[in-house]
């Protein structure tokens, strides 16, 4: 990974569930991924989850993952959207049934 093309967002607040999640956003830095990013953010400090937010901008990268849609959202490695911008609550739904 190039550090170039990943911001990462850390919430360590959260108490549901025993582990750290790793959430990734998939895009290339449009405005539907910016919206994304900024509706898992929201899940994340609404849900009180303890989770650090990738965005993984590099397309070789997004390619690996199966990813052909952007923008997409993968929960710990795991491609669970693609080519939607998921509002807050179906981000939460995603994270809830990913612990």
């Amino acid at each position: 990974m190039n550090p170039v093309d990943i911001a990462i967002i850390v919430s360590n607040n959260g108490n549901i569930g025993d582990t750290h999640m790793i959430i990734q956003i998939l895009g290339t830095g449009c405005p539907k991924c910016k919206t994304l990013e900024a509706n898992a953010v929201k899940a994340v400090e609404e849900g009180n989850i303890a989770a650090t937010i990738v965005k993984v901008t590099d397309l070789d990268e997004i390619m690996d993952m199966g990813v052909m849609m952007t923008p997409a959202l993968a929960i710990d490695g795991d491609v669970k959207s693609m080519g939607k911008v998921l509002n807050k609550d179906q981000v939460l739904s995603l994270i809830k049934e990913s612990l």
